[in-house]
């Protein structure tokens, strides 16, 4: 393998590949994020549609990706649009279930005494639930960002952005000239930017976690 001769020449194309692919990562995890802790702000309170809503969210895991990427070809067509869908879909299911079980797990102790003061219910999700179950909902951030920067990969299947289609071209020509290089840069790309988008996400825990609760 000659990889440092492969990457002569290439640092433009690979840096705007791997531009592609952490921005398509964030923002899905950004969208995805917002929306699951939306549901289970929705759903929390409610033990049985929780329940339903947690179990739900752990099945809908084991969709095989690749056959949910070829359902949303049909509506959507290739490109970007079914990419961002599919994994803005992957992204939410950890967060929804570590939100409802952060969220659920705030001693009613805890809320109570935020009532004896006054605050309402509004209040009180904002000021004193949420961020105990920040946590708990941060791990589920970081699973999702983990999962959708390996599984990004893959939209390269519908000529989605990012570093899958270096993979798939690579992996197409095996044996060609190249491609083996070709796949061992894709994948190390996507174990960097996995690499770096974890320790942020670790950095904003330090950032945003009270002392008592980390």
């Amino acid at each position: 393998m000659h990889i440092w001769d492969y990457l002569q020449g290439r640092g433009g194309f690979l840096t705007f590949l791997t531009y592609q692919h952490a921005s398509l990562a964030f923002q899905t995890v950004l969208v995805g994020t917002i929306v699951a802790i939306a549901i289970a702000i929705a759903v929390y309170r409610l033990p049985l549609i929780a329940a339903l809503t947690l179990t739900s969210s752990r099945v809908a895991l084991t969709i095989p990706s690749l056959a949910l990427l070829a359902l949303l070809i049909v509506p959507f067509g290739l490109g970007v649009i079914p990419s961002f869908i599919m994994l803005a879909f992957f992204a939410a299911m950890p967060v929804i279930g570590n939100a409802i079980v952060g969220l659920r797990s705030v001693p009613e102790s805890v809320i109570e005494s935020a009532r004896g003061i006054g605050l309402s219910r509004r209040r009180i999700l904002f000021s004193v639930e949420l961020p105990i179950a920040w946590p708990v909902i941060l791990t589920g951030i970081r699973v999702s960002t983990q999962m959708v920067v390996g599984v990004a990969a893959i939209v390269a299947y519908v000529l989605g952005p990012g570093l899958g289609s270096l993979i798939f071209n690579g992996l197409s020509r095996l044996g060609g000239t190249n491609s083996v290089e070709m796949a061992i840069t894709g994948t190390v790309l996507i174990v960097v930017i996995a690499l770096v988008f974890d320790a942020l996400l670790v950095l904003l825990g330090r950032l945003t976690i009270a002392k008592g609760l980390s």
